[in-house]
């Protein structure tokens, strides 16, 4: 069973920052890119930022010199620093990871989601 567990969104004023975490379990094989999306009322989720298991990282044009994605395999975390907020920041942020598995000797492989941690920017 493979989980990936989203914390530290919350409500901060405009101009500030949040770090968030998204923290993976279970019975893993291997975990190649890791992302961040998000998701705001009315709007489809987008990719704002990933990060390969080699530490290669891409952003959403949007969040470019504010947010830093990284990720502690050793602690089986993966971070997204959010610096510098905006009001138009504010959506349900969730991780996701293509994840191979073994379990019993068998390998298995999908796509998983964190339960997603609010984010809102507002003064």
């Amino acid at each position: 069973q493979v989980q990936l567990v989203e914390s530290g969104g919350g409500l901060v004023q405009p101009g500030g920052s949040l770090r968030l975490s998204c923290a993976y379990s279970g019975s893993i094989f291997s975990i190649s890119t890791m992302g961040w999306y998000r998701q705001a009322p009315g709007k489809q989720r987008e990719l704002v930022a990933d990060i390969t298991s080699g530490g290669s990282t891409n952003y959403a044009d949007s969040v470019k010199g504010r947010f830093t994605t990284s990720r502690d395999n050793l602690k089986k975390t993966v971070y997204l620093q959010m610096n510098s907020l905006k009001p138009e920041d504010t959506a349900v942020y969730s991780c996701n990871a293509y994840i191979i598995t073994i379990q019993s000797g068998r390998y298995s492989s999908g796509d998983y989601w964190g339960q997603g941690t609010q984010v809102t920017v507002s003064s």
